[in-house]
């Protein structure tokens, strides 16, 4: 009896946190969108995503798209339990990479410590060859010594081989023949060359970037293969995507040799989530926060466009290193849901940036865990349903969260449990206040003129607090917000952006030169895109340059419109310059030159996009109820008032228009909404929460 093949209907997004696991699947058939949600499973990754989309009422061999975020990337970094790393470099600068750059973040620091590179100095090896900052060869290649080296790097039992040779953003030749060697001569090792990633200058920036690509890439590789080949044990054939930092998916090939680019994968989903929220509602100007089980991350879009950034610090300002990749602006904090609560040396209480994780997890998911959490806090003091977490499908334990939080916190500081547990509360929103401030007012924004965008198991219990402390004026909560990252692969798109170092002084400028170098980064990665993008008309390409007064160090991104080059006009690019300058640092120096540092090009493949629903109004036909009726439990949620009855709605019951005064809660199946005295909440027609905040 010949049996028949499930139809693939379903598009497939997983996002794997420290903690959950989420997953959304799209039916195209029926338009129906499907959720799961489990612990991650450290062990093995590829079983929480497999149990996440059985929960999500689908299989993997049902799928035709599977698109996947991790933050597996960026926590090899942090945890530095990435692969055994050499760095092949040109002779005399084997200590660029510790060395860094001169400036001091942290200046009357009398126990600042610089950054620790992932690759030691012993593993750090030079080789005899230089090409000047023309792409000259100065000196050849010396083939036969890199044979030799790749004999001591066999000796070593490396893993990884990172390789930067200066001015190879210019001319990579030697770059590509060494990897050849090494790869000939060292079978089964990773290598990565610094062309590949990057083709700016800045050679410190560059050594980080390919360091950290090399570091991370044998754990990536085998991560991914464990997936494909799980996928393929469960018949699945369809096209296997990777959500990029700069918001775009690139497929899993490319993903497994170059992993850096996944860094900041599923906090990038998140804002391009936010993006579409914000073009149904009409709005401009948004922070996108999301709060999950371990961290809490803050992205902006900005008169309509997601903010990007041109590299990020990874492990924090000041002793972070740094990673020159083109990704979404984000900023990230080791606070969650799960962020562990203890008492300092100095008396003081703290929270995060230890997590519970998933494995023990808070002290009420009662599996083993004995340190209160943020969630343990949130669940005393009622905001939570001991009965209700994930629909009911996990039952918290409320009194071992009271003893843990009793006797680890609240005695020994000598105040009560509700003392206690508010107090882990508003520590933890100060902490998430400061990385909001962080990619608003550091850079030059003020949150007061922002919506925020509140997503992430734990956001929408927080969103509201940390608001209010910012004086940020509205609230949206999306539909279904503890998937909210997942559901913003499935609103992504292929993309592809290319960066290259031209220095050019805006009086300069040949056009045909400009419009050539952006011809051909555009044909590149149309030729990437074209495997998956059939239709030619669905590739879209966008050009932006960096730009700087002449004598300045630092660049602002301009974004150049299509008029610039058919006008040819040296003049409007130099006035467009000077107006970004303006929005950006407040001044501009319009009779002062200007040059042009590097060029942005995006080549984006449009993906089909699942289409949001309206919800249907009260009373009207196909309408759920007249008005949602909530139940009755005591929360507390200000100092002034303690305990008090508050209703509490079921999301699912709610309808398009619908108004609810604070304090309120609203839960669905991986959230809760916390809303407070004197808010007031008004669901729009898409099914999204949007909260008005009181004036203080």
């Amino acid at each position: 009896m010949q049996v028949s093949s499930p139809s693939k209907s379903f598009r497939v997004a997983a996002d794997v946190g420290g903690t959950f696991t989420d997953i959304v699947a799209f039916d195209e058939a029926s338009g129906g969108a499907f959720y799961g949600k489990t612990l991650t499973t450290p062990s093995q990754l590829v079983d929480g995503i497999v149990t996440g989309v059985n929960k999500a009422r689908t299989s993997v061999d049902r799928a035709r798209l599977f698109l996947h975020g991790t933050t597996i990337a960026i926590n090899t970094m942090l945890e530095r339990s990435g692969a055994r790393t050499a760095l092949l470099t040109t002779r005399g600068f084997r200590d660029i990479y510790e060395i860094g750059r001169i400036n001091r973040p942290q200046a009357y620091n009398l126990f600042f410590r610089k950054h620790q590179p992932l690759i030691k100095r012993s593993l750090r090896f030079e080789v005899n060859e230089r090409m000047n900052a023309r792409g000259e060869v100065l000196k050849a290649l010396d083939e036969a010594e890199l044979v030799a080296t790749a004999a001591k790097l066999r000796e070593l039992e490396i893993e990884a081989v990172a390789i930067l040779f200066f001015h190879s953003y210019v001319n990579p030749a030697h770059e590509l023949r060494a990897k050849q060697v090494i790869e000939q001569n060292c079978p089964g090792v990773f290598v990565s060359a610094s062309h590949e990633l990057s083709k700016e200058y800045r050679e410190f920036e560059r050594t980080s970037t390919v360091a950290a690509n090399a570091y991370i890439g044998p754990r990536i590789k085998t991560y991914l293969g464990e997936i494909q080949e799980r996928f393929a044990a469960e018949r699945f054939d369809g096209s296997f995507f990777v959500v990029q930092s700069n918001g775009g998916l690139f497929d899993v090939a490319r993903a497994q040799r170059e992993c850096i680019r996944m860094l900041e994968s599923g906090p990038a989903a998140g804002v391009i989530g936010s993006k579409v929220v914000c073009d149904r509602l009409g709005l401009r100007n948004a922070i996108a926060f999301d709060m999950g089980g371990t961290t809490a991350k803050a992205g902006v879009v900005l008169a309509g466009e997601v903010m990007m950034a041109g590299n990020i610090m990874v492990g924090g300002y000041a002793e972070g290193l740094p990673i020159q990749i083109p990704l979404i602006d984000t900023q990230e904090v080791g606070t969650g849901g799960g962020s562990i609560a203890r008492i300092e040396e100095g008396g003081g209480l703290r929270v995060g940036p230890q997590s519970a994780g998933a494995s023990p997890g808070p002290v009420c998911y009662d599996l083993g865990g004995t340190q209160p959490t943020v969630t343990d806090a949130n669940l005393i003091l009622g905001r939570l349903s001991a009965g209700n977490f994930l629909g009911g499908e996990m039952r918290l334990n409320l009194d071992k969260a009271k003893n843990a939080l009793r006797s680890l916190i609240a005695e020994p500081m000598d105040i009560s449990l509700t003392e206690a547990a508010n107090g882990i509360i508003r520590i933890a929103a100060t902490t998430m206040s400061n990385i909001v401030t962080r990619v608003t007012t550091e850079r030059g924004l003020d949150a007061g003129d922002f919506a925020m965008v509140a997503y992430g198991g734990a956001g929408p219990l927080h969103a509201c607090i940390v608001a209010r402390e910012l004086k940020i004026p509205q609230v949206i909560i999306p539909p279904s917000p503890g998937h909210f990252s997942a559901y913003g692969m499935l609103m992504a798109d292929l993309r592809w952006d290319f960066v290259r170092t031209w220095f050019k002084p805006v009086n300069q400028l040949d056009f045909n030169e400009f419009e050539k170098h952006y011809a051909d980064m555009e044909s590149e990665g149309i030729r990437i895109l074209e495997r998956d993008i059939r239709d030619r008309r669905r590739i879209a390409c966008t050009r932006a340059a960096d730009m700087r007064y002449v004598g300045q160090e630092h660049p602002v991104t301009v974004e150049l419109p299509g008029s610039l080059f058919s006008q040819r006009d040296r003049a409007a690019l130099k006035r467009l310059f000077d107006d970004v300058h303006m929005k950006r640092y407040d001044f501009n120096a319009p009779e002062e030159s200007a040059e042009i540092v590097s060029l942005h090009s995006s080549v984006v493949g449009i993906m089909d996009k699942p289409v949001a629903k309206p919800l249907a109004g009260p009373g009207k036909k196909g309408g759920r109820r007249p008005a949602a009726k909530a139940a009755v439990r005591k929360v507390y949620l200000t100092e002034s008032s303690g305990y008090v009855d508050t209703p509490v709605y079921a999301r699912s019951e709610l309808s398009a228009a619908q108004r609810i005064a604070g304090p309120a809660l609203v839960q669905e199946y991986a959230s809760t909404t916390v809303i407070f005295p004197g808010d007031s909440l008004k669901v729009s027609k898409f099914g999204d929460l949007v909260i008005t905040i009181a004036r203080s």
